[in-house]
């Protein structure tokens, strides 16, 4: 499986307006709410309960919120770009304008370590990174996703 298998095209999202957490997470459950038939409150409320864990800012400009919803057939991802960044509580304290989403279902064992795993992989790459932050349309993004991902 590759990660531009289970990201829907819908799902990206090139210029995130929003300034704040839970705006960003509001606006990436949107598309994943209409991908999976959950409610878009619901996907937001799993993240935000996810995030009092600790952030999912990982550091250097990138984040993975992330959490399970019951009723999810398999893993769904989705991907925002914020231009001007946000503040998301990072380990580092700067601002993340890379943003992977993953809505997990409740029953999954290990699947979706094996996608963090990956995604985590991707974005050690500068080039990628680069890349993904030069992106002005989903489309771009997805072509970027598409050119470097491999089998996990």
């Amino acid at each position: 499986m590759k990660i531009s298998d289970i990201l829907d095209k819908d799902s990206i999202i090139a210029d995130l307006s929003s300034k704040d957490k839970k705006g960003v997470l509001e606006e990436l459950a949107a598309p994943i709410s209409k991908i999976t038939g959950a409610e878009t409150k619901d996907i937001v409320k799993v993240l935000l309960e996810r995030e009092q864990l600790g952030s999912t800012g990982i550091g250097g400009g990138i984040a993975i919120p992330h959490g399970k919803i019951s009723n999810l057939k398999s893993i769904v991802i989705g991907f925002g770009l914020s231009r001007e960044g946000v503040e998301f509580d990072s380990l580092d304290n700067r601002p993340v304008h890379i943003f992977f989403l993953l809505i997990i279902p409740t029953d999954s064992k290990s699947v979706h370590l094996s996608v963090l795993a990956q995604i985590s992989r991707l974005l050690k790459q500068s080039h990628f990174k680069e890349n993904l932050l030069k992106a002005e349309s989903a489309e771009e993004i997805e072509k970027i996703i598409h050119a470097v991902d491999e089998d996990f």
